[in-house]
Protein backbone atom coordinates (compact mmCIF):
# COMPACT_ATOMS: atom_id res chain seq x y z
CA UNK A 1 0.00 0.00 0.00
CA UNK A 2 1.40 3.55 -1.36
CA UNK A 3 -0.33 5.50 0.60
CA UNK A 4 2.43 7.20 2.74
CA UNK A 5 3.37 8.89 -0.96
CA UNK A 6 -0.31 10.97 -0.96
CA UNK A 7 0.09 11.76 2.88
CA UNK A 8 3.42 13.15 2.38
CA UNK A 9 2.96 15.05 -0.43
CA UNK A 10 -0.61 16.57 0.93
CA UNK A 11 1.47 17.35 4.75
CA UNK A 12 3.99 18.94 2.24
CA UNK A 13 2.10 20.75 -0.02
CA UNK A 14 0.28 22.23 3.32
CA UNK A 15 3.47 23.12 4.68
CA UNK A 16 4.53 25.24 1.65
CA UNK A 17 1.35 26.71 1.10
CA UNK A 18 1.52 28.25 5.00
CA UNK A 19 5.31 29.38 4.26
CA UNK A 20 4.21 30.96 0.94
CA UNK A 21 1.53 32.70 2.54
CA UNK A 22 3.70 34.10 4.92
CA UNK A 23 6.27 34.88 2.74
CA UNK A 24 3.83 36.79 0.35
CA UNK A 25 2.72 39.19 3.43
CA UNK A 26 6.22 39.49 4.01
CA UNK A 27 6.69 41.52 0.43
CA UNK A 28 3.89 44.07 0.93
CA UNK A 29 4.53 47.33 1.09
CA UNK A 30 3.19 48.63 4.05
CA UNK A 31 5.08 48.53 6.71
CA UNK A 32 1.94 47.25 8.83
CA UNK A 33 2.14 44.10 6.38
CA UNK A 34 5.38 42.72 7.49
CA UNK A 35 6.26 39.56 9.37
CA UNK A 36 9.07 39.63 11.55
CA UNK A 37 10.65 36.37 12.05
CA UNK A 38 10.44 35.72 15.17
CA UNK A 39 6.17 35.69 14.52
CA UNK A 40 6.93 34.04 11.38
CA UNK A 41 8.86 31.26 13.18
CA UNK A 42 5.55 31.03 15.50
CA UNK A 43 3.59 30.56 12.82
CA UNK A 44 5.59 27.70 11.40
CA UNK A 45 6.05 26.03 14.11
CA UNK A 46 2.01 26.08 14.94
CA UNK A 47 1.35 24.58 11.45
CA UNK A 48 4.06 21.60 11.97
CA UNK A 49 2.57 21.19 15.60
CA UNK A 50 -0.89 20.45 13.68
CA UNK A 51 0.93 18.26 10.97
CA UNK A 52 2.04 16.45 13.46
CA UNK A 53 -0.44 15.91 15.85
CA UNK A 54 -3.35 15.02 12.54
CA UNK A 55 -0.87 12.61 11.50
CA UNK A 56 -0.20 11.30 15.08
CA UNK A 57 -3.32 10.61 15.92
CA UNK A 58 -5.75 11.12 12.97
CA UNK A 59 -3.88 8.68 10.19
CA UNK A 60 -1.57 6.78 12.26
CA UNK A 61 -3.72 5.98 15.42
CA UNK A 62 -6.92 5.73 13.49
CA UNK A 63 -5.63 3.19 10.89
CA UNK A 64 -3.75 0.76 12.74
CA UNK A 65 -6.66 0.92 15.59
CA UNK A 66 -9.17 -0.31 12.63
CA UNK A 67 -6.36 -2.83 11.42
CA UNK A 68 -6.37 -1.26 8.41
CA UNK A 69 -2.31 -0.42 7.77
CA UNK A 70 0.34 -0.39 11.13
CA UNK A 71 3.40 2.48 11.29
CA UNK A 72 6.75 0.73 10.88
CA UNK A 73 10.33 2.16 11.37
CA UNK A 74 10.79 -0.66 8.48
CA UNK A 75 7.92 1.02 6.97
CA UNK A 76 9.24 0.31 3.02
CA UNK A 77 9.95 -3.19 3.71
CA UNK A 78 6.88 -3.70 5.60
CA UNK A 79 4.91 -1.88 3.20
CA UNK A 80 3.45 0.26 6.79
CA UNK A 81 3.19 3.61 7.83
CA UNK A 82 6.42 5.50 8.48
CA UNK A 83 6.07 6.29 11.93
CA UNK A 84 5.66 9.96 13.13
CA UNK A 85 9.15 10.92 13.17
CA UNK A 86 9.87 9.74 9.87
CA UNK A 87 6.76 11.45 8.60
CA UNK A 88 8.08 14.26 10.43
CA UNK A 89 11.98 14.09 8.50
CA UNK A 90 10.70 13.49 5.13
CA UNK A 91 8.40 16.44 5.04
CA UNK A 92 10.92 18.83 6.49
CA UNK A 93 13.44 17.52 3.95
CA UNK A 94 11.13 18.17 1.06
CA UNK A 95 9.86 21.01 2.23
CA UNK A 96 13.59 22.43 2.37
CA UNK A 97 15.54 21.42 -0.51
CA UNK A 98 14.39 24.24 -2.95
CA UNK A 99 16.38 26.84 -0.62
CA UNK A 100 17.89 27.72 2.53
CA UNK A 101 14.53 27.56 4.88
CA UNK A 102 14.96 24.47 6.90
CA UNK A 103 13.34 23.13 9.60
CA UNK A 104 13.73 19.38 11.49
CA UNK A 105 14.20 17.83 14.68
CA UNK A 106 17.24 18.30 17.56
CA UNK A 107 17.67 16.33 20.60
CA UNK A 108 20.60 15.49 23.13
CA UNK A 109 19.39 11.96 22.67
CA UNK A 110 19.00 11.70 19.04
CA UNK A 111 18.48 8.04 17.97
CA UNK A 112 19.75 9.31 13.85
CA UNK A 113 22.64 11.10 15.11
CA UNK A 114 21.84 14.10 12.11
CA UNK A 115 19.70 14.96 14.59
CA UNK A 116 21.87 15.43 17.29
CA UNK A 117 21.89 19.98 17.97
CA UNK A 118 25.58 21.02 16.21
CA UNK A 119 26.04 24.92 16.14
CA UNK A 120 26.74 26.94 19.05
CA UNK A 121 23.47 28.47 18.90
CA UNK A 122 21.38 24.56 18.94
CA UNK A 123 23.25 23.39 21.43
CA UNK A 124 22.75 26.66 23.85
CA UNK A 125 19.26 26.44 22.91
CA UNK A 126 18.90 22.65 23.73
CA UNK A 127 20.41 23.58 27.26
CA UNK A 128 17.98 26.43 27.95
CA UNK A 129 15.19 24.84 26.36
CA UNK A 130 15.16 21.75 29.04
CA UNK A 131 15.63 23.54 31.71
CA UNK A 132 13.32 26.38 31.34
CA UNK A 133 10.30 24.47 28.28
CA UNK A 134 10.24 27.82 26.57
CA UNK A 135 11.13 28.09 22.76
CA UNK A 136 14.54 29.28 22.44
CA UNK A 137 15.10 32.56 19.34
CA UNK A 138 18.02 34.33 17.88
CA UNK A 139 20.02 34.82 14.98
CA UNK A 140 22.53 32.78 14.29
CA UNK A 141 25.42 32.84 11.07
CA UNK A 142 25.65 29.06 9.44
CA UNK A 143 27.82 28.10 6.97
CA UNK A 144 28.58 32.00 5.61
CA UNK A 145 24.84 33.11 5.78
CA UNK A 146 22.41 34.71 8.17
CA UNK A 147 19.13 33.04 10.17
CA UNK A 148 16.70 34.00 12.48
CA UNK A 149 16.68 30.46 14.35
CA UNK A 150 14.23 29.29 16.68
CA UNK A 151 13.99 25.90 18.88
CA UNK A 152 10.15 24.64 20.39
CA UNK A 153 10.11 22.64 22.36
CA UNK A 154 9.19 18.68 20.83
CA UNK A 155 6.90 17.09 23.92
CA UNK A 156 5.78 13.29 23.80
CA UNK A 157 2.30 13.86 23.19
CA UNK A 158 1.48 10.02 23.61
CA UNK A 159 2.88 6.94 24.92
CA UNK A 160 3.78 5.57 21.80
CA UNK A 161 6.55 8.84 21.60
CA UNK A 162 8.07 7.15 24.75
CA UNK A 163 7.67 3.48 24.08
CA UNK A 164 9.04 3.58 20.58
CA UNK A 165 12.35 5.75 21.84
CA UNK A 166 12.68 3.79 25.26
CA UNK A 167 12.11 0.25 23.59
CA UNK A 168 14.66 1.26 20.68
CA UNK A 169 18.39 -0.74 20.73
CA UNK A 170 20.10 2.77 19.43
CA UNK A 171 18.48 4.33 22.47
CA UNK A 172 19.22 1.78 24.86
CA UNK A 173 22.67 1.31 24.00
CA UNK A 174 23.73 5.30 23.55
CA UNK A 175 21.30 6.35 27.00
CA UNK A 176 20.54 3.75 28.79
CA UNK A 177 19.37 5.64 31.89
CA UNK A 178 17.53 8.26 30.01
CA UNK A 179 13.68 6.52 30.52
CA UNK A 180 11.45 9.16 28.80
CA UNK A 181 7.71 9.29 30.34
CA UNK A 182 4.67 11.08 28.34
CA UNK A 183 5.09 15.09 28.35
CA UNK A 184 8.81 14.85 28.43
CA UNK A 185 10.74 17.29 26.41
CA UNK A 186 12.23 14.74 24.39
CA UNK A 187 13.75 17.57 21.88
CA UNK A 188 13.71 20.30 19.90
CA UNK A 189 12.21 21.34 16.63
CA UNK A 190 14.68 23.86 14.93
CA UNK A 191 13.04 26.26 12.63
CA UNK A 192 15.96 28.65 10.23
CA UNK A 193 14.50 31.42 8.07
CA UNK A 194 17.27 32.99 6.14
CA UNK A 195 17.63 36.55 6.56
CA UNK A 196 20.53 36.87 3.48
CA UNK A 197 18.82 37.62 -0.21
CA UNK A 198 19.38 35.08 -2.89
Amino acid sequence: MKIWHTLITFLSLAIAICVLVIACNNTQPQASAQISPDKMTDYIYEVIKAQRKVYGKIIVERLSQANVVKASEHWEQDDALPIPAQMFTMTAEESSQNGDFSYGSISDWAINEKHLPVTDFEKQSMEKLLQTGLPQKDYQTKDGKRYFSAVYPDVAVSEACVTCHNNHPIHKQRYPDKVFKKDDIMGGILINIPLDEG
